[in-house]
């Protein structure tokens, strides 16, 4: 019996309704709480009262080692893989070609890049020394690749691969390859020194007298190799969660699990390929993606399981949810600040030292005070943030 028009327009409807709604259920608040901590605690460290006295977790490990500080920016980069994932599924349900989407992924690239070359530069901008390395700089070349890949081959298994090659063949790079002008590395200099590497080498040789140390810098050309690796397993994750296999229990579980084995191999690797932010090893790969993806198993159990959303994911969000642009402002105001002078007696100092010398500092333990000045600054970056959230307004670079 032929179907009638009625029918078929209801069926469209339904087949719509469906799509919309799963759609829909891609966005996860738990990874917007996740981006909202990683990036309100990147503010945080950035932003000391006194550096000099700021607790240690709260300052970056000086070469080898870690501390929580070193794990702030591949959690970024994590999340920026796992909504890559997110972000595309959704659109691609909704009809959207993955030539639409690779030139939006090329478009909002170019975006991150200049706005990082901004902050670079800001409000001077002598172009002569400006670095051109910098956090958004490497979030949008490692967003740009990733998407590239992920709307290239949307199987794990090419992930898989390119994650091997990237991390194994930067291993050799740095332990094998002789580094012009001084030799062998763990021969001729000791393996991984600070001047002497590959990394350092190469940087000094693309942009001499613009990098963010003078001989190194933490955001160079040849560590955005494994930094890619990071964002893929951060893809990788999200394609868990997005898989259909698994009961939401099972995913959480399992990212637990691969968290744990992450966070492992990276110990062992630290022992031949030390865990190292600067140079972003292969080693501090693993094990920061191992925390990352534990952390981010703890708020998908919190937020999508046990449905723990009321009161305490409110600040979370509305960061998580402007990430880029509360990052941006944090980065503008805090030069401002140091570079804005006040009459403090007879000398002039900066409105920063200021404002903590007479605000924070006579709370005598200048550590805490430190800590106190940073929480107080992460919350006036949060005030316009949370207008923004309030009248639905999300920048979308």
């Amino acid at each position: 019996m032929p179907t009638s028009v009625t029918d078929q327009r209801a069926c469209h409807s339904a087949d719509r309704e469906h799509r919309n709604l799963a759609v829909k259920s891609i966005r996860l608040v738990s990874v917007d709480v996740m981006r909202g901590v990683t990036i309100a605690f990147m503010i945080l460290v950035n932003d000391p009262g006194d550096g000099q006295h700021a607790y240690s977790q709260l300052k970056h490990a000086f070469w080898n080692g870690w501390t929580a500080t070193d794990l702030v920016f591949p959690t970024f980069l994590f999340l920026v893989g796992v909504s890559i994932v997110l972000a595309f599924d959704s659109r691609l349900a909704r009809g959207a070609s993955k030539k639409s989407l690779f030139a939006h992924s090329l478009r909002r690239a170019a975006i991150l890049f200049l706005l990082g070359l901004v902050v670079n530069g800001f409000p001077y901008f002598h172009l002569g020394t400006l670095r051109i390395y910098g956090v958004l700089q490497r979030i949008a070349i490692c967003y740009l690749l990733a998407s590239a890949i992920y709307l290239w081959d949307r199987r794990v298994g090419s992930k898989v691969a390119i994650i091997a090659i990237a991390l194994l063949g930067y291993w050799v790079l740095l332990r094998w390859v002789p580094v012009p002008g001084f030799g062998m590395p763990g021969r001729d200099f000791p393996l991984f020194d600070p001047h002497a590497n590959l990394a350092a080498y190469i940087d000094r040789h693309i942009f001499p007298g613009r990098l963010y140390n003078g001989f190194r810098d933490p955001e160079g050309l040849l560590s955005t190799v494994p930094s890619l690796a990071t964002t893929l397993l951060g893809a990788m994750t999200g394609m868990w969660l997005q898989s259909k296999r698994s009961s939401i229990s099972q995913k959480a579980r399992w990212m637990m699990v691969a968290g744990i084995v992450g966070i492992g191999l990276g110990l062992i690797w630290n022992l031949w390929f030390p865990i190292n932010k600067n140079l972003w090893t292969s080693s501090y790969v693993l094990f920061a993606a191992g925390c990352s993806t534990v952390g981010l198993a703890i708020c998908y159990w919190a937020v999508e399981i046990k449905h723990w959303k009321r009161g305490w994911t409110y600040f979370w969000v509305v960061l998580g949810t402007n990430a880029i642009t509360v990052y941006v402002l944090s980065e503008l105001l805090s030069t401002a600040l140091w570079l804005i002078k006040v009459h403090a007696g007879a000398s002039k100092i900066s409105l920063h030292r200021y404002l903590f010398l007479h605000g924070f500092a006579p709370v005598h333990d200048l550590s805490f005070a430190s800590l106190l000045f940073s929480i107080f600054f992460v919350l006036v970056c949060f005030a316009p943030m949370a207008i923004l959230y309030r009248k639905k307004i999300f920048i979308k670079i």
